[in-house]
């Protein structure tokens, strides 16, 4: 597995220009299938996607990995029919603790696990969450990074401890970022929650940090939630 620094990474391009209208048309990277709690089977996600005209796409299952070889073959084979498809990068949604705060943090972009060998994202790909110190969200930062992935809060604004107080702490504990753009609201068509979103972004770019951004989709549809 291959260290990469947050500034040389190739998703990190992607992310320095998420802005708040960049999803859900062109960028989400953070979605659910029926491989977690999510309604899409992948093979649908990737066909919306598609569909959709996205660029970039990580699918983002609670502890699970297991729709990526299926979108990736799909989005592939819709590729040779001539269609254009979104990039598709690893993700998972890991639960964690942060300053005692139950939070989820994005993986993306790692390096996927290879048949017969140890992968540092393992304990966290099992289909629920850990115990013990591996819950600690250092732990977690560790292994994404060791396997090549950055690590970026999950809808900040959603636990309770504001947000500020987390994004700092995650900074301190070397997160790569956070997903500013997110649709606190849930509504069935996914906008941007003014106000909220605009002082995370601030807040992210004060600090030098990435900013991500998805649908957080769990029904059938993945321009909503």
């Amino acid at each position: 597995m291959t260290v990469v620094a947050a500034d040389h990474h190739p998703l990190a391009r992607v992310l320095r220009t998420v802005g708040p209208s960049s999803c859900p048309g062109e960028i989400n990277l953070h979605c659910h299938t029926l491989c977690s709690d999510g309604s899409l089977a992948p093979i649908d996600l990737a066909q919306q996607a598609a569909q959709t005209g996205l660029r970039h796409l990580a699918v983002t299952d609670h502890h699970s990995i297991a729709a990526h070889p299926l979108i990736a073959s799909h989005l592939a084979s819709l590729r040779r029919q001539g269609q254009s498809v979104p990039a598709l990068w690893s993700g998972v949604e890991i639960s964690c603790l942060l300053e005692g705060c139950l939070v989820h943090v994005l993986a993306l972009g790692f390096d996927l696990p290879r048949q017969g060998l140890d992968h540092p994202l393992d304990p966290y790909l099992q289909g629920r969450a850990v115990v013990g110190v591996a819950l600690r969200s250092q732990a977690v930062v560790a292994a994404i990074h060791a396997c090549g992935g950055l690590a970026l809060l999950a809808h900040p604004a959603r636990y309770r401890l504001p947000h500020a107080q987390l994004i700092a702490a995650a900074a301190d504990q070397g997160f790569d970022g956070a997903e500013a753009w997110y649709d606190y609201a849930m509504g069935d068509s996914w906008a941007a929650t003014p106000r909220v979103c605009e002082a995370i972004a601030a807040d992210l770019s004060n600090r030098g940090l990435l900013q991500s951004c998805g649908t957080d989709t769990h029904g059938f549809r993945l321009h909503g939630r």
